[in-house]
């Protein structure tokens, strides 16, 4: 695959340790199927003593959805071939980017990755930190739940995108389209897409009308509806700008203080 580096001024990767400053892909060279290339990059500056390098591939889904929890899976393999699925005819379906997958094969991955992969966990952070801290440390906590629930510590860590959440002192190298090209980020982002889905669709039956089994809790045109009618439910965001599209529901809306530091709210 053809990359191109990041300059070494690059603010973003000016203090990155060997191996943590990403190679950006050239648009359209992304394979479909998830491969090693990151993990044996990183293993090959890592690596000393002869201990394997521990390799945590982190995703996240929920962050742009109006409610439910944002989810983040950590994921840990020993650099085998992944599992594939049998897919029509000959064919076999690889393990990507959970979005580059149907329902189904998602679930199916979901069944056998836990038993492939040398580990993996959740973490969570509820729709009352997201309007507390903001989405960044709301991210960064449940991304810190699911890295502190691994069976072991990772030497260093795959977030897909650019910026790093995590920061110190973790180790991370951001790969734009790691959930493509990274196969633990791979694992991490199906495992927490299929958590997610799954908790959102136990809360149709509490809050039936507002889809949360088919939109998960983004802003399908059901969703939108039941919230012009209904309100939010207590599992909805309350910092979020929809509700300043909601008139008679926008006494409800949280708001951060500036000037209070982050983490204060009052309703306005």
């Amino acid at each position: 695959m053809t990359t191109e580096r990041v300059p070494d001024d690059d603010p973003a990767t000016a203090d990155a340790l060997p191996g943590l400053d990403p190679a950006r892909s050239v648009p359209g060279a992304v394979p479909r199927a998830a491969g090693y290339e990151i993990e044996e990059e990183l293993r090959a500056a890592l690596g000393e003593n002869g201990r394997p390098v521990r390799i945590a591939g982190v995703d996240e889904v929920g962050r742009g959805a109006w409610a439910g929890p944002v989810v983040v899976c950590a994921a840990m393999t020993d650099l085998s071939a992944p599992p594939v699925l049998p897919g029509r005819g000959k064919r076999t379906v690889a393990l990507t980017d959970s979005k580059l997958l149907t329902a189904a094969h998602r679930a199916s991955f979901a069944e056998v990755l836990p038993g492939w992969l040398a580990g993996h966990a959740i973490g969570t952070a509820s729709p009352e930190e997201i309007d507390e801290l903001g989405m960044t440390e709301a991210l960064r906590r449940a991304a810190v739940r699911a890295l502190e629930a691994l069976p072991h510590p990772p030497d260093v860590v795959i977030l897909d995108g650019k910026h790093d959440f995590l920061r110190r002192p973790w180790r991370v190298r951001c790969e734009i389209k790691a959930d493509q090209r990274s196969v633990t980020v791979a694992a991490a982002s199906v495992l927490a897409k299929v958590h997610r889905d799954g908790l959102m669709a136990a809360l149709e039956n509490e809050h039936p009308g507002y889809g949360f089994a088919d939109s998960a809790g983004y802003p399908s045109p059901v969703h939108q509806r039941a919230l012009e009618k209904s309100g939010p439910t207590p599992h909805h965001r309350l910092s979020w700008s929809y509700l300043d599209d909601l008139p008679q529901w926008r006494h409800l809306k949280k708001h951060r203080d500036p000037l209070a530091g982050e983490g204060q709210l009052s309703l306005l």
